[in-house]
């Protein structure tokens, strides 16, 4: 009996590996943006419906990445430094509203059609759409919902524009939300993200590591 379950335990945790792998390939592939769509499209494909394979958000994105450094390898490296790199510089010139860096360009997931998506903090919504028309940027106005907690779900505004070609995507915070990040729609734990001075760090971190890589190469 014990090995009969194991062995079905086993089984169920090599389908949730095949279908995390093949919603990463959806995603990475056919531009897929969703987790749940990916995960409903691989498991279509697969043929494979019980709702216990079905992988968690998280355990896509990890597939995700590793697909990216295998099958996008240098190329994918690069748009990354890109990103990052020009999210820095938009962060300083944002610095009034305690920028922070959110999704896939900080978890290393971003392709070449992904925004910097970041979060700006201002207590007056209006304050950031002063700031963009103040220096001229052509911004677009959408809104977006975040779970801001547990108990809270809010309505927030979004400036959307384009700078270094690429897309840039701010959503506005109230500045409380400072405190703790708004809870993100990949595993509903507190959105990871980056100060200006964290992402220094962290492209530092990665030029230390590529020098090392490129002198046990040599």
């Amino acid at each position: 009996m014990h090995h009969a379950r194991q062995h079905a335990e086993t089984r169920t945790r090599e389908r949730r590996q095949r279908l995390a792998h093949e919603a990463a390939r959806l995603m990475a592939e056919g531009g897929i943006r969703d987790f749940h769509q990916a995960k409903l499209k691989a498991a279509s494909r697969l043929g494979i419906h019980d709702d216990a394979s079905l992988p968690r958000n998280r355990e896509i994105e990890d597939a995700l990445r590793e697909y990216q450094r295998l099958f996008a390898g240098e190329s994918h490296a690069t748009r990354l430094r890109q990103r990052r790199e020009a999210a820095l510089r938009a962060m300083e010139f944002l610095s009034g509203f305690s920028p922070r860096l959110v999704g896939p360009v900080l978890e290393g997931t971003a392709d070449a059609n992904t925004p910097v998506h970041m979060h700006v903090h201002s207590d007056d919504p209006d304050a950031i759409t002063r700031f963009l028309e103040e220096h001229r940027i052509p911004a677009e106005s959408r809104e977006r919902r975040l779970r801001i907690d547990r108990e809270r779900v809010a309505d927030l505004p979004v400036w959307v524009f384009s700078a270094e070609d690429l897309g840039f995507d701010l959503t506005v915070l109230p500045h409380d939300a400072l405190r703790q990040a708004p809870l993100s729609s990949v595993d509903e734990k507190p959105m990871k993200r980056a100060s200006a001075a964290q992402l220094r760090q962290l492209l530092a971190e990665e030029d230390i590591a590529s020098y090392e890589l490129d002198t046990a190469r040599r």
